[in-house]
């Protein structure tokens, strides 16, 4: 579509980025999200590697504190109980911190890649900087989206644990499970497919977190079944890296030092090895379904609501891009104009749904 000043030529040298400015395919969003993390390694990477710290760090102190010395120095039938209940217990904690992870890791990886779409430059820490404002309701909206994922899983099976703790008929606490594991399970899947995209807009829009929320069902409606492929796709990938390929050093290390070892000093040491590999691991996949995430953003947005050919002919839209490539809108690589306004929020600005925030002037004497 013609466009003002130029923005077709600019349009056509943007089909060579690594993020196609068009509405994607999944195999496109796929490499999309691993072109964005090859192109800015330090700061997908660098994210990546504190936020997985963090989550490995506490999964294994509470795997050390909570299975217990009896389940290392002892083997009987209702320790052995207690340990796997302590298992699948420390199992689901870490897979629900690294959904977590993912989640706060889209919402910053997002403005990276909204600029790579855009063919906007990218200073060092810009996606701090384009994050920042947004930080608080970012972890506002990952918790929300984990909080009801985890409400529609927990509330099904309610009867059968209640079942259970009652001594009811044994019948009937099978019959509450078999019911309500599955309901459970698929009411998880469900809603939070519905709601994942409420973590970039939450950051790419300026929204509050009810309107992220609200956001995000717009954005899903009718597209259910695509979001699901993909981030199944995306999750297979996460699954085969994640848990084996990149974690089989780090377990060959274990098995040769500390396989038959036993004692506190051991245990600490094979931990640590243990948590060094998946603090490897997890800070390579990370990144890439957290880009998946954000590029499923944008492609509902170009698909839904037509951003792209949005873009191409509005001419505000167009001058900007082109004033900050030329570097006509920053004096620097710090990410402000030479009056020291932020020049983040132009590009906040093209992503915005709603009337534009009235700015104040600069250079205005009082």
């Amino acid at each position: 579509m013609p466009g003002p000043d130029g923005w077709d030529d600019d349009v056509d040298a943007l089909d060579v980025q690594g993020v196609p400015f068009r509405p994607m395919s999944i195999s496109e969003m796929l490499d999309g999200a691993i072109a964005g993390i090859r192109r800015r390694p330090r700061t997908s990477l660098g994210l990546s590697v504190a936020i997985s710290t963090v989550i490995q760090v506490t999964s294994s102190i509470a795997a050390y504190f909570f299975i217990g010395d009896e389940a290392r120095d002892e083997v009987t039938p209702d320790v052995l109980m207690e340990s796997l209940g302590a298992q699948l217990t420390l199992t689901f904690l870490g897979l629900v911190l690294s959904a977590y992870g993912i989640l706060l890791l889209s919402g910053l990886l997002a403005p990276i890649l909204g600029r790579e779409l855009v063919g906007m430059p990218i200073a060092p820490r810009q996606a701090w900087r384009d994050a920042r404002p947004r930080l608080g309701r970012l972890a506002a909206t990952a918790a929300a989206v984990m909080g009801i994922s985890l409400g529609a899983l927990v509330l099904p099976i309610v009867p059968f644990f209640l079942l259970i703790a009652a001594d009811a008929n044994p019948g009937f606490a099978v019959a509450a499970g078999i019911l309500g594991f599955p309901i459970g399970i698929g009411l998880m899947v469900w809603l939070y497919l519905l709601f994942v995209l409420a973590v970039p807009a939450v950051v790419m829009e300026r929204q509050t977190v009810g309107g992220a929320l609200r956001r995000a069902v717009t954005l899903s409606k009718g597209r259910w079944f695509r979001t699901c492929g993909t981030l199944l796709l995306a999750l297979l990938v996460t699954v085969f890296m994640g848990f084996f390929a990149l974690r089989i050093p780090f377990l060959f290390v274990q098995l040769i030092f500390f396989g038959d070892s036993s004692g506190s000093g051991s245990t600490m040491a094979a931990l640590a090895v243990d948590t060094v590999g998946r603090i490897v691991s997890w800070s390579v996949v990370l990144p890439f379904d957290a880009g998946v995430i954000a590029l499923l953003y944008m492609d509902r947005r170009m698909r839904r609501e037509g951003f792209d050919l949005e873009l191409r002919t509005r001419g505000r839209s167009a001058a900007a891009i082109s004033a900050e490539r030329q570097g006509r809108t920053a004096d620097g690589l710090d990410g402000t104009g030479q009056d020291g306004t932020d020049q983040g929020e132009g590009f906040i600005d093209l992503w915005r749904t709603g009337p534009l925030p009235a700015r104040p002037e600069t250079g205005a004497h009082p």
